[in-house]
């Protein structure tokens, strides 16, 4: 499949008036198509069953550049795949994407095809950990939702738990960077771990709550379960 084709099947599935109020929400400016989502997971769900791995890579890197939309969210729909095989190339290229970052929404798409990768191979995360000091902020971010899946373990296995030490690690020296992006994260991962260890998200606010924005001290907290008498 080329790029054209790829964009052709992308402006088939368009729908009248949606790209201008995509424009208003994101308020990032980029061209909108106005592609609904359930129909470019189903175009991208297609693509996958039928591309092998390297065209895959090589037309998700083409759709990003394009700075399209929904082409940056087709390409990181490409790579959202728990098997990928061989995955040293697509790891790559969602990792050189984190530069390209300026809205939540193409970010949090782009790291959930890099959860895939780096629950694949965790040793990954060393690739992770300079992103918490980047002078970009959408990077710094990306380190917490890439690492989503650390907050969801029932019953971690020990590598999984100094995992998840390492990265409420990281948690903590964002405690203090106000960015209401970077606390918004904080709070969705701390919410997300309270869900499966309570008692460590209670720790975690005992010590760097006060350092937190209240509304993300609050958000962080709202799903733990109350505390026995």
């Amino acid at each position: 499949m080329t790029l054209d084709e790829a964009l052709e099947a992308l402006r088939e599935r368009v729908q009248a008036g949606r790209a201008e109020g995509m424009a208003k929400y994101h308020k990032i400016p980029r061209e909108y198509l106005g592609i609904a989502n359930p129909d470019l997971n189903d175009l991208t769900k297609d693509w996958r069953s039928t591309l092998d791995v390297d065209t895959r890579v090589r037309l998700a890197g083409e759709l990003w550049q394009t700075d399209i939309y929904e082409a940056r969210l087709a390409a990181a729909k490409l790579l959202t795949q728990a098997r990928i095989k061989p995955d040293d190339a697509a790891w790559e290229l969602i990792k050189s994407w984190t530069p390209d970052f300026d809205s939540w929404a193409i970010a949090d798409h782009a790291c959930m095809a890099g959860q895939k990768r780096l629950v694949a191979d965790p040793t990954r995360l060393d690739e992770i950990e300079p992103w918490t000091t980047s002078d970009h902020m959408w990077t710094r971010r990306a380190a917490l939702v890439i690492t989503l899946p650390w907050t969801k373990q029932n019953n971690p296995k020990p590598a999984e738990i100094e995992a998840r030490e390492r990265i409420l690690g990281w948690l903590a020296s964002y405690a203090s960077d106000h960015k209401w992006f970077i606390q918004k994260g904080i709070a969705w991962w701390l919410r997300e771990l309270s869900k499966h260890d309570a008692a460590r998200v209670r720790s975690f606010l005992a010590e760097h709550g006060e350092t937190l924005k209240p509304f993300a001290r609050k958000e962080a907290a709202r799903q733990l379960p109350p505390e026995a008498a």
